[in-house]
Protein backbone atom coordinates (compact mmCIF):
# COMPACT_ATOMS: atom_id res chain seq x y z
CA UNK A 1 0.00 0.00 0.00
CA UNK A 2 1.20 3.45 -0.48
CA UNK A 3 0.83 6.85 0.87
CA UNK A 4 0.64 10.05 -0.78
CA UNK A 5 0.57 13.34 1.13
CA UNK A 6 1.00 15.56 -2.28
CA UNK A 7 -0.87 15.80 -5.69
CA UNK A 8 3.00 15.64 -7.44
CA UNK A 9 2.97 12.06 -5.89
CA UNK A 10 -0.61 11.06 -6.40
CA UNK A 11 -0.76 12.38 -9.94
CA UNK A 12 2.48 10.12 -10.62
CA UNK A 13 1.02 7.04 -9.13
CA UNK A 14 -2.52 7.20 -10.68
CA UNK A 15 -0.16 7.66 -14.00
CA UNK A 16 1.94 4.84 -13.90
CA UNK A 17 -1.79 2.64 -13.68
CA UNK A 18 -2.54 3.10 -17.06
CA UNK A 19 -5.92 3.50 -18.70
CA UNK A 20 -9.00 0.39 -18.13
CA UNK A 21 -8.60 0.35 -14.39
CA UNK A 22 -11.62 1.04 -12.56
CA UNK A 23 -10.90 3.08 -9.49
CA UNK A 24 -13.34 3.71 -6.36
CA UNK A 25 -12.38 6.20 -3.80
CA UNK A 26 -13.87 6.81 -0.17
CA UNK A 27 -13.22 10.24 1.43
CA UNK A 28 -12.74 10.50 4.81
CA UNK A 29 -11.04 12.81 7.27
CA UNK A 30 -9.14 10.00 9.14
CA UNK A 31 -10.11 8.19 12.58
CA UNK A 32 -11.31 4.90 10.62
CA UNK A 33 -14.11 2.91 12.31
CA UNK A 34 -16.38 0.41 10.85
CA UNK A 35 -18.53 2.73 8.92
CA UNK A 36 -15.35 3.71 6.79
CA UNK A 37 -14.34 0.21 6.65
CA UNK A 38 -17.89 -0.89 5.22
CA UNK A 39 -16.91 1.80 2.08
CA UNK A 40 -13.82 0.22 1.48
CA UNK A 41 -15.18 -2.89 1.17
CA UNK A 42 -17.30 -2.20 -0.97
CA UNK A 43 -14.95 0.20 -3.44
CA UNK A 44 -12.39 -2.94 -3.18
CA UNK A 45 -15.65 -5.38 -4.59
CA UNK A 46 -16.12 -3.18 -7.30
CA UNK A 47 -12.79 -1.61 -8.67
CA UNK A 48 -9.60 -2.38 -9.75
CA UNK A 49 -8.24 0.42 -7.06
CA UNK A 50 -9.21 1.60 -4.22
CA UNK A 51 -7.78 5.26 -3.23
CA UNK A 52 -8.48 6.47 0.31
CA UNK A 53 -8.32 9.86 1.03
CA UNK A 54 -7.30 11.26 4.76
CA UNK A 55 -8.04 15.54 5.18
CA UNK A 56 -9.51 16.85 8.32
CA UNK A 57 -10.70 19.83 6.00
CA UNK A 58 -10.93 23.04 7.66
CA UNK A 59 -12.99 24.97 5.26
CA UNK A 60 -16.03 22.93 6.58
CA UNK A 61 -14.98 23.97 10.57
CA UNK A 62 -16.04 27.46 12.01
CA UNK A 63 -14.24 28.72 14.54
CA UNK A 64 -16.08 27.14 17.65
CA UNK A 65 -16.09 23.97 16.20
CA UNK A 66 -13.50 21.15 16.70
CA UNK A 67 -11.36 21.25 13.64
CA UNK A 68 -8.33 21.39 16.24
CA UNK A 69 -9.52 18.71 18.71
CA UNK A 70 -10.59 16.15 15.92
CA UNK A 71 -9.50 12.42 16.02
CA UNK A 72 -6.61 12.14 14.27
CA UNK A 73 -4.38 8.77 14.21
CA UNK A 74 -2.63 8.34 10.59
CA UNK A 75 -0.64 5.20 11.79
CA UNK A 76 -3.36 3.53 13.14
CA UNK A 77 -5.46 4.62 9.56
CA UNK A 78 -2.84 2.99 7.68
CA UNK A 79 -2.31 0.07 9.63
CA UNK A 80 -7.03 -0.85 9.10
CA UNK A 81 -6.14 0.55 5.58
CA UNK A 82 -3.56 -2.16 5.06
CA UNK A 83 -5.38 -4.57 6.66
CA UNK A 84 -8.76 -4.42 4.35
CA UNK A 85 -6.94 -4.44 0.94
CA UNK A 86 -6.07 -0.28 0.09
CA UNK A 87 -4.14 0.36 -2.85
CA UNK A 88 -3.40 4.10 -1.48
CA UNK A 89 -3.83 7.07 0.92
CA UNK A 90 -4.03 10.20 -0.36
CA UNK A 91 -3.16 12.39 3.11
CA UNK A 92 -2.24 15.55 2.22
CA UNK A 93 -1.49 18.90 3.82
CA UNK A 94 -3.52 21.90 3.78
CA UNK A 95 -1.27 23.51 1.46
CA UNK A 96 -1.40 20.93 -0.90
CA UNK A 97 -5.11 21.90 -1.64
CA UNK A 98 -5.79 25.65 -0.70
CA UNK A 99 -2.23 26.75 -1.45
CA UNK A 100 -0.83 29.34 0.77
CA UNK A 101 -3.80 31.08 1.48
CA UNK A 102 -4.24 31.51 5.38
CA UNK A 103 -5.80 28.73 6.77
CA UNK A 104 -9.22 28.58 5.37
CA UNK A 105 -12.77 27.95 7.52
CA UNK A 106 -16.25 28.03 7.48
CA UNK A 107 -16.82 31.60 7.76
CA UNK A 108 -13.24 33.00 6.23
CA UNK A 109 -13.29 31.65 3.05
CA UNK A 110 -13.76 34.29 0.74
CA UNK A 111 -10.20 34.03 -1.09
CA UNK A 112 -10.97 30.37 -2.10
CA UNK A 113 -12.65 30.08 -5.37
CA UNK A 114 -15.62 27.73 -3.75
CA UNK A 115 -18.52 25.16 -4.93
CA UNK A 116 -21.65 26.40 -3.51
CA UNK A 117 -24.34 23.79 -3.26
CA UNK A 118 -28.16 25.30 -3.86
CA UNK A 119 -29.30 27.20 -0.32
CA UNK A 120 -32.39 25.41 -0.45
CA UNK A 121 -30.92 21.95 0.88
CA UNK A 122 -27.89 24.23 2.88
CA UNK A 123 -30.41 26.12 4.67
CA UNK A 124 -32.73 23.67 6.59
CA UNK A 125 -31.35 20.68 8.87
CA UNK A 126 -27.62 20.69 9.77
CA UNK A 127 -27.25 24.25 7.29
CA UNK A 128 -29.16 25.91 10.04
CA UNK A 129 -26.76 25.46 12.89
CA UNK A 130 -23.47 24.81 10.75
CA UNK A 131 -23.28 27.74 8.10
CA UNK A 132 -20.85 27.19 5.91
CA UNK A 133 -20.49 23.73 6.51
CA UNK A 134 -22.12 22.42 3.00
CA UNK A 135 -19.93 24.91 1.21
CA UNK A 136 -16.77 23.33 2.56
CA UNK A 137 -17.63 19.72 2.18
CA UNK A 138 -18.53 20.48 -1.45
CA UNK A 139 -15.33 21.89 -2.37
CA UNK A 140 -12.89 19.64 -0.67
CA UNK A 141 -14.89 16.43 -2.29
CA UNK A 142 -15.02 18.17 -6.15
CA UNK A 143 -11.09 19.25 -5.16
CA UNK A 144 -10.54 15.44 -4.56
CA UNK A 145 -12.47 13.95 -7.22
CA UNK A 146 -10.58 15.97 -9.45
CA UNK A 147 -7.34 15.49 -8.13
CA UNK A 148 -8.21 11.18 -8.39
CA UNK A 149 -11.07 11.04 -11.14
CA UNK A 150 -12.35 7.60 -9.85
CA UNK A 151 -15.20 5.99 -11.59
CA UNK A 152 -17.18 5.80 -8.07
CA UNK A 153 -17.07 6.99 -4.98
CA UNK A 154 -18.82 5.71 -1.55
CA UNK A 155 -20.70 7.91 1.00
CA UNK A 156 -22.39 6.62 3.67
CA UNK A 157 -26.38 7.08 4.34
CA UNK A 158 -25.78 8.41 7.97
CA UNK A 159 -24.81 11.93 6.93
CA UNK A 160 -27.99 11.91 4.31
CA UNK A 161 -28.41 15.77 3.77
CA UNK A 162 -24.47 16.03 2.79
CA UNK A 163 -25.37 13.14 0.56
CA UNK A 164 -27.93 14.58 -1.37
CA UNK A 165 -25.93 17.58 -2.04
CA UNK A 166 -23.26 16.30 -3.43
CA UNK A 167 -25.41 14.25 -5.58
CA UNK A 168 -26.91 16.90 -6.79
CA UNK A 169 -23.51 18.42 -7.13
CA UNK A 170 -22.22 15.82 -9.21
CA UNK A 171 -25.75 15.74 -11.40
CA UNK A 172 -25.66 19.12 -11.76
CA UNK A 173 -21.95 20.37 -12.62
CA UNK A 174 -21.83 16.99 -14.81
CA UNK A 175 -18.87 15.10 -13.24
CA UNK A 176 -18.02 11.85 -14.42
CA UNK A 177 -18.01 9.97 -11.51
CA UNK A 178 -20.60 7.80 -10.23
CA UNK A 179 -21.85 8.31 -6.09
CA UNK A 180 -22.78 5.07 -4.35
CA UNK A 181 -24.77 5.30 -0.94
CA UNK A 182 -23.69 2.93 1.31
CA UNK A 183 -25.81 1.61 4.62
CA UNK A 184 -25.37 2.84 7.56
CA UNK A 185 -23.19 0.90 10.13
CA UNK A 186 -24.44 0.88 13.97
CA UNK A 187 -22.45 -0.14 17.06
CA UNK A 188 -24.63 -2.74 19.49
CA UNK A 189 -26.25 -0.52 20.76
CA UNK A 190 -27.92 0.92 17.84
CA UNK A 191 -25.82 4.38 17.32
CA UNK A 192 -24.43 5.17 14.25
CA UNK A 193 -21.10 4.90 13.79
CA UNK A 194 -18.91 8.06 13.81
CA UNK A 195 -15.54 9.53 14.56
CA UNK A 196 -17.05 12.39 16.83
CA UNK A 197 -18.33 8.97 18.80
CA UNK A 198 -14.99 9.16 21.03
CA UNK A 199 -15.84 12.63 22.60
CA UNK A 200 -18.97 10.67 24.57
CA UNK A 201 -18.67 8.96 27.44
CA UNK A 202 -20.44 5.87 28.47
CA UNK A 203 -23.30 7.41 29.82
CA UNK A 204 -23.74 9.66 26.71
CA UNK A 205 -23.67 6.89 24.42
CA UNK A 206 -26.30 5.08 25.99
CA UNK A 207 -28.41 7.96 25.69
CA UNK A 208 -27.79 8.78 22.05
CA UNK A 209 -28.51 5.02 21.09
CA UNK A 210 -32.00 6.43 22.42
CA UNK A 211 -32.71 8.12 19.28
CA UNK A 212 -32.29 5.10 17.00
CA UNK A 213 -34.82 3.03 19.10
CA UNK A 214 -37.26 5.78 18.98
CA UNK A 215 -36.92 5.81 15.31
CA UNK A 216 -37.68 2.35 14.49
CA UNK A 217 -40.62 2.15 17.32
CA UNK A 218 -42.34 5.03 15.08
CA UNK A 219 -41.22 3.44 11.70
CA UNK A 220 -43.11 0.05 12.88
CA UNK A 221 -46.13 2.57 14.27
CA UNK A 222 -46.16 3.93 11.33
CA UNK A 223 -45.91 0.32 8.60
CA UNK A 224 -48.64 -0.72 11.22
CA UNK A 225 -50.87 2.14 9.83
CA UNK A 226 -50.49 5.14 12.43
CA UNK A 227 -49.59 8.25 10.06
CA UNK A 228 -50.21 10.75 12.42
CA UNK A 229 -47.10 13.33 12.65
CA UNK A 230 -47.74 14.03 16.00
CA UNK A 231 -48.23 10.98 17.52
CA UNK A 232 -45.31 9.48 15.51
CA UNK A 233 -42.99 12.45 17.30
CA UNK A 234 -44.21 11.00 20.77
CA UNK A 235 -43.46 7.59 19.87
CA UNK A 236 -40.06 8.80 19.38
CA UNK A 237 -40.09 11.23 22.21
CA UNK A 238 -41.42 8.28 24.42
CA UNK A 239 -38.26 6.66 24.39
Amino acid sequence: MHLFTTTAGLHCYLERQGPGKEVGLVTTMGALHSGHLSLIERARRENSLVIVSIFVNPLQFAPTEDFQEYPRGLAQDQELCQQIGVDAIFAPTVDQLYGDNPMPTADKGDELTQVVPPKAMTSVLCGVSRPGFFQGVATVVVKLLNLVRPNRTYFGQKDAQQLAIIQRMVADLKLPVTIVPCPIVREKSGLACSSRNQYLTPEQKAQASLLYQGLRSAQKAFQDGLCDRINLIERVMSE
